[in-house]
């Protein structure tokens, strides 16, 4: 018998899937097609040269993809873990730390200073957790691994494009298992949408330069639609229990406070809601049980960052705290 398909037997038998061996096999073919769209994009040759040198199919990267967490965190529990006291801590010492950066920022972009800190806290750990993937690496395989091809193949496009135009060299060029990238984890298409130089150098390095990390950090918020003049929301207490047509963020457009209040909907701290003309939307993470919220169309700006309750909430708790 060939043995190619002895392989692929022994493989099943162990439990283990043809694909695994197509995956290696295949891949420097695949690679071979990315250098060729590559090419059609304008990448010049000592580009893809070097950003496909060497690179393999990394089995971890796509393991990471598939799994999911078994047990599910209620909002509480992850809210515990993501915010903890001293993140809260260090997120108001290096708030004074950079605070002429982040004021100036803040004020040029139209965003409140202690969301861009909140949003770099809860991404990288303040730049300390970037992730050590070779990002060209990491894109390519899970783009070969077929799941969502279009997807990640698009961003080995833009990947390469940032490369070229020279803020980042490849060996630097670091990130998530999914090719998230830098202390504000931007995949390589948000990179090339929102990206900005916060320093003046002419490069916009959102792997070291903090003032590049808060500016683009704001300019993603500014451009998604973020309104200065307001918080993201505020915990509510429901007096009645309400139709579930009232609970979600779809309905292109919210309710008034005073509709909601209403509606017997509280304020947890002082009862009534303020009395602003303002848009809300009225969310349960957890379901009926759980923590009750109105949250405003920054609330839902935040979404477009990362498209989970649990982490926009994150970053609100976060920047809730930041003196």
């Amino acid at each position: 018998m060939h043995k190619r398909l002895i392989s692929i037997f022994v493989a099943i038998g162990m439990g283990l899937s043809s694909s695994a061996f197509a995956s290696e096999e295949g891949f420097d073919a695949y690679v071979d097609k990315l250098k060729v769209e590559a090419r059609g994009n304008g990448i010049s040759e000592p580009i893809i040269d070097a950003a496909f040198d060497g690179i393999k199919y990394t089995a971890r990267a796509v393991k990471a993809d598939n799994n999911q967490p078994e047990k599910k965190l209620s909002l509480e529990q992850y809210i515990t873990r993501a915010v903890p006291d001293w993140k809260v801590k260090q997120a108001n010492r290096l708030y004074q730390q950079n605070k002429v950066a982040l004021e100036r920022i803040g004020k040029q972009y139209g965003v409140q200073p202690q969301f861009i800190v909140a949003l770099w806290g809860i991404e990288s750990n303040f730049g300390k957790i970037q992730g050590n993937y070779h990002v060209v690496e990491a894109l390519a395989t899970l783009a070969y691994d077929g799941r969502r091809e279009a997807l990640f193949r698009k961003q080995v496009m833009a990947a390469l494009e940032i490369l070229q135009d020279g803020n980042i060299s490849i060996a630097d060029m670091k990130g998530s298992w999914a090719g998230a990238m830098g202390q504000c984890q931007f995949m390589p298409t948000s990179y090339l949408t929102y990206a900005v130089d916060g320093n003046g150098d002419g490069k916009a390095d959102i792997w070291n330069t903090k003032a590049d990390v808060f500016a683009s950090a704001a300019n993603y918020l500014k451009l998604s639609g973020w309104d200065s003049e307001y918080t993201w929301g505020r915990p509510v207490k429901l007096s009645k229990v309400l139709a579930d047509s009232y609970e979600g963020t779809e309905t292109e457009k919210g309710k008034t406070l005073a509709q909601w209040q209403q509606l017997g909907v509280m304020s947890n701290s002082r009862g009534t809601l303020p009395n602003a003309d303002i848009q809300a939307w009225l969310i349960q993470p957890d379901g009926g049980e759980g923590k009750s919220y109105l949250i405003y169309e920054n609330y839902r700006t935040l979404l477009k960052w990362n498209r989970s309750h649990y982490f926009a909430l994150a970053v609100s708790a976060l920047a809730d705290r930041i003196q």
